[in-house]
């Protein structure tokens, strides 16, 4: 339960145990007020005589008038402390019962407010979960599906549940179509390639042709690439479900191995880093922050340095590479599909803008963190934080 939560139910029991002690006080006070007046009716006042008049004359003329009228002044007082006795019993008597109507109360307040904030705890749950969850549309498949009374609650949480089935089908529908649209374009991309090289390597194709060729080649491996990030955006976007244990030092050197570094300097420091998730979307997303950094070292002759450690409960990869100074405010749009920085300043005309996408997207499936700052001097130094796990232990 959050702190606010707490609060509204505090408040609620306020509301409840405030009504009911005002009740409660209220038929304490009219109580006492018929109590007291119906004691003050039949009192007898010591400077009539209302007594000695009620007996027979006979009898009267034997009595001292003074002795009656003694007589009547202890009635008086005797009436009078039996009306004070009376109403302080009442007002003590009450005063408890009140205590106890009031501890009643609070406690009934604090049942009927946790049974009023039950249904908005369970679509607040569900709200947050959503938002938590990992991943582009990764848990709007949930539901509320809140049973009950028809009030203005499950109403709410109706629509909610109405809210969450239209952007389910709108993420996956664009998801699919993504997909579907890629594969597609594959096919023709694939067929162009084969008849390019097929005209190129023919015998006695002229020199035009060959410088044709390979122009068309070049241009047919540019949409390929683009086509391979779309789809791999489209997929790293989805919930990661199928994990195993992944170490970001091992990943990281076998990418460093395999790079084309040319004149750039790869350096490392790798630190175990243990974590769960898709081996190969994480080697994807190791591959695309080491050739991001390669490509867009300018001048020539920078250095990429890859660094993996554990910090607490996080595996953590850091890419640090030089290269064209980075404006703080450009850094904020970098992970955004599509979004490159000026190739002028970065001297790079091959990129898409999907690398680092692809990057925010492997991250979020996996329930991490990605976080890119300037360096100064130029470059970058981008941050990956993944939930740590240990090592399986050897059978």
């Amino acid at each position: 339960m959050t702190p606010r939560h707490w609060t509204i139910r505090v408040r609620l029991t306020v509301l409840y145990g405030g009504l009911f002690f005002l009740a409660g006080a209220v038929l304490l006070g009219l109580t006492y007020v018929l109590v007291r007046e119906s004691i003050d009716t039949p009192r007898l006042d010591a400077a009539d005589g209302t007594l000695l008049e009620q007996l027979p004359e006979v009898i009267r003329a034997r009595f001292d008038p003074q002795m009656v009228a003694n007589l009547q002044e202890v009635i008086r007082r005797e009436q009078e402390q039996f009306r004070q006795q009376t109403l302080n019993s009442l007002l003590t008597q009450g005063a408890v019962a009140l205590g106890l109507v009031g501890v009643v109360a609070v406690g009934f307040g604090w049942l009927m407010s946790e049974r009023v904030l039950r249904p908005l705890h369970r679509i607040t749950e569900t709200a947050a979960r959503i938002a938590a969850a990992s991943g582009v549309g990764g848990s709007l498949h949930e539901r509320i599906a809140l049973t009950g009374p028809r009030d203005e609650i499950t109403e709410l949480a109706d629509t909610f549940d109405a809210m969450l089935e239209r952007l389910d089908r709108s993420f996956d529908g664009q998801r699919r179509f993504v997909a579907n649209a890629s594969h597609e374009l594959r096919t023709p991309l694939a067929i162009n390639r084969a008849l390019i090289e097929l005209a190129v390597s023919r015998p006695g194709a002229s020199e035009d042709t060959r410088q044709l060729g390979e122009s068309l080649l070049a241009i047919n491996a540019r949409h390929e690439r683009l086509i391979d990030g779309l789809l791999m955006l489209a997929e790293s976007e989805n919930l990661v479900t199928e994990r195993s244990h992944v170490d970001l030092a091992d990943v990281a050197e076998h990418v460093l191995g395999a790079s084309q570094a040319g004149s750039v300097d790869l350096r490392s420091r790798l630190d175990p880093a243990p974590t769960v998730g898709d081996p190969v979307l994480i080697e994807r997303l190791v591959q695309n922050l080491v050739e991001n950094g390669i490509r867009h070292n300018v001048p020539a002759g920078g250095w990429v340095e890859v660094t993996t450690r554990t910090v607490g409960d996080q595996a953590e990869l850091v890419v640090s590479n030089t290269g064209p100074v980075v404006a703080p405010y450009e850094v904020e749009t970098i992970f955004q599909p599509f979004r490159r920085l000026d190739s002028a300043r970065t001297g790079s005309e091959r990129g898409f803008g999907l690398g680092l996408s692809i990057v925010a997207a492997i991250v979020r499936g996996h329930g991490g963190r990605v976080v890119a700052l300037p360096r100064e001097g130029g470059g970058l130094r981008v941050t990956v934080t993944l939930p740590a796990q240990s090592r399986p232990a050897a059978t």
